[in-house]
C-alpha cells in the first residue's frame, strides 16, 4: 500500500511537489485554502478581462521545460511561449526611456552608447553570471541545504571564488559599470525582488544572466497558463486536489503529525507538507512543533510586499510596452524607504504590465489590462485612503511621462496590498515575495525545509530553500519531494 502524503496550499512549490511524488507512487492529496488554485499565482477574469494576480515575468524558461520534461511533456503541450522584444521599458529621471532589447548586439550598442567600452565589460561580466547561473540553478539549488556537507564537492570549492557569495552584488556592479542607467537596469531585479544591492551576494548577477541571456518570456494566454499545465501535470499524476479547504490544525502523536484537520474534515496521511506560509504554519498550525520562534520570524529580512492594481480600461495606450519600469525617481531612496527606513515611499517607483500589448485575448476588443505594482515595506499600515492616494500618484505620473490620460477610461480597478496578502495567503507581515536575498539568509541558513521536532513534516515554497520567486519555487518542491523519496526508501 502507497503512503499518503498531505500538502497544505496549491501554489506552486507544492503542485511541483505532489507531482513528483505522485509520480514516485505516492497518494497525494492537496488542501487548497482558496476557491482556486496557484497561490500567488492565480488569475482572476471579469467584465472580458484576464488578470493575472501575481508574476507577470516568465524568466528562466529553461526551469519550466525541465519540469515538463520530467513529466514527458514540453511547454508547447500546454501554451505558446513569445519572447519578448524588447524584453521590457524603462523611463528614466529625464523621462527619457530606453526599449532593453532582446538582441544581444544591439544591447552591445546600447551599452556602448552611454559608456565607450562597456560591451567588451558586458561580456566579462555574462561570462561570470552564466557560471553562476549554471552552478547556482543547475546544482546549488537543487541541495536540500540540511547540512554544510551538502556543499563540499570540489566544483563548488573550486569555484567558490567566482560564485562571489560575500561580495556585495552594488560593489561587483560597479567594478564593470560606472553609468548610472546601466547600473539601474542591472540592479533592479534584485531591488525588486529581494533586497538591497549593497546587502545581496554578487551572485545573484545569475539574473541578469536570466535577463539579458536567457530572455523575458510570455505564455499567450496569461502567466496562469503554467499553473494550469501543473494541473494537468498533477493530475495526470493521480493528484487529489480539494479546493475551499483551509486547514485549522494539525493532531500530532509523539513526533509525528497523523492528521490535518479543515473545518469540516480530518485527512490522515504519513507524511505532510507545508506550502503554506511558513510563519503562519510554525505560529497558527503548529503550536509547540513549530520549526521556530517569534522571535526568529521577527528578526528575518523580509523581501517587499506590493501594492497593486488591476485596472481595465476602455481604449487602447501609447507608448508603452509589454513591460514597463518607471525609474523616474530614486532608486536607492525608494530601496531605503523598503529596507532601512521601512515607510510608504515619498516618490515610488512602480512597475506597469500590459498584457493586451501582446495578448489580445487577456481584454476586450478595443481595451486595454494594465497591472500596477509598487513595491513597498512589509507591516506598514494599510488602508483605502493610502491605496488612493497612490493610485492618483500613479496615473499622474503615467500621465506626464507617457502622455496616456486613463482616468476618464477606467471600467474596471481592483486594489491588492497587504491586509490582502495576509488574508488570502496568511503572509508573514503581508509579505509578497519571501525573504530577502541576503547573504545571511542563503542556503543553510534559509529556514529548513524540514521540521527538527516532526519526523513527517516538511515544509516547501519561497519562504524556505532555494528561495523566493517562480522558478525557485519550482524547484523547491522537486527538493523537497526527492528528500522526502530518500527518506521513506530506507
Amino acid at each position: 500500500m502507497s503512503k499518503k502524503v498531505t500538502l497544505i496550499g496549491a501554489g506552486i512549490a507544492s503542485l511541483s511537489a505532489a507531482s513528483f511524488l505522485a509520480k514516485a507512487g505516492y497518494d497525494v492529496t492537496i488542501l487548497e485554502k482558496n476557491s482556486t488554485i496557484g497561490g500567488r499565482a492565480r488569475q482572476f477574469k471579469t467584465d472580458g478581462f484576464v488578470f493575472d494576480m501575481g508574476p507577470s515575468w516568465y524568466w528562466m524558461p529553461d526551469v519550466f521545460e525541465r519540469f515538463y520534461e520530467q513529466f514527458g511533456h514540453t511547454s508547447a503541450d500546454f501554451y505558446t511561449l513569445k519572447r519578448l522584444d524588447p524584453s521590457y521599458r524603462i523611463y528614466w529621471p529625464d523621462h527619457d526611456f530606453t526599449d532593453i532589447p532582446a538582441n544581444y548586439t544591439e544591447m552591445e550598442n546600447w551599452f556602448e552608447s552611454l559608456e565607450p567600452g562597456s560591451s567588451i565589460q558586458l561580456k566579462a561580466f555574462l561570462k561570470e553570471a552564466e557560471y553562476k547561473y549554471e552552478v547556482g540553478m543547475k546544482d546549488l539549488v537543487f541541495r536540500p541545504s540540511l547540512s554544510l556537507l551538502e556543499f563540499v564537492d570540489m566544483r563548488i570549492l573550486k569555484g567558490l571564488f567566482q560564485l562571489d557569495l560575500t561580495k556585495p552584488f552594488s560593489k561587483y556592479i560597479r567594478k564593470y559599470f560606472k553609468h548610472p542607467k546601466l547600473i539601474s537596469m542591472l540592479e533592479f531585479p534584485v531591488l525588486f525582488l529581494g533586497a538591497m544591492p549593497n546587502e545581496t551576494p554578487a551572485l545573484y548577477s545569475l539574473m541578469n544572466y536570466a535577463d539579458i541571456s536567457l530572455g523575458t518570456w510570455y505564455p499567450m494566454g496569461g502567466m496562469f497558463k503554467f499553473i494550469e499545465a501543473f494541473e494537468k501535470i498533477a493530475l495526470e499524476q493521480g493528484v487529489k486536489i480539494i479546493t475551499d479547504a483551509e486547514v485549522t490544525s494539525f493532531d500530532c502523536e509523539g513526533e509525528k503529525v497523523v492528521a490535518a484537520r479543515t473545518k469540516d474534515q480530518v485527512f490522515t496521511s504519513d507524511v505532510f507538507i507545508s506550502g503554506a506560509d511558513y510563519q503562519h504554519t510554525d505560529d497558527k498550525l503548529l503550536g509547540d512543533k513549530a520549526n521556530y520562534t517569534d522571535s526568529y520570524w521577527d528578526k528575518r529580512t523580509m523581501a517587499p510586499s506590493c501594492l497593486i492594481f488591476y485596472v481595465g480600461i476602455n481604449k487602447r495606450v501609447d507608448n508603452l510596452r509589454h513591460h514597463n519600469l518607471f525609474f523616474d525617481e530614486s532608486l536607492d531612496d525608494h530601496g531605503k524607504e523598503i529596507y532601512k527606513n521601512p515607510k510608504w515611499p515619498t516618490k515610488p517607483l512602480f512597475y506597469l504590465s500590459v498584457p493586451s500589448v501582446t495578448d489580445d485575448s487577456v481584454a476586450p476588443a478595443g481595451h486595454e489590462n494594465l497591472f500596477f505594482l509598487v513595491p513597498i515595506a512589509p507591516d506598514l499600515k494599510d488602508v483605502d485612503a493610502t491605496r488612493e492616494h497612490y493610485f492618483d500618484i500613479l496615473l499622474e505620473r503615467l500621465k506626464a511621462i507617457t502622455g496616456n490620460d486613463i482616468k476618464d477610461n477606467i471600467v474596471y480597478k481592483r486594489s491588492f496590498c497587504i491586509e490582502d496578502f495576509k488574508n488570502d495567503y496568511h503572509a508573514f507581515k503581508g509579505n509578497a515575495y519571501g525573504l530577502a536575498n541576503t547573504l545571511k539568509q542563503t542556503a543553510i541558513l534559509k529556514p529548513s525545509l524540514k521540521n527538527k521536532k516532526l519526523k513527517n513534516f516538511y515544509y516547501t515554497g519561497q519562504l524556505t530553500v532555494p528561495g523566493p520567486g517562480v522558478p525557485p519555487s519550482i524547484i523547491s518542491g522537486e527538493v523537497v519531494a526527492n528528500e522526502i523519496i530518500k527518506q521513506y526508501s530506507k
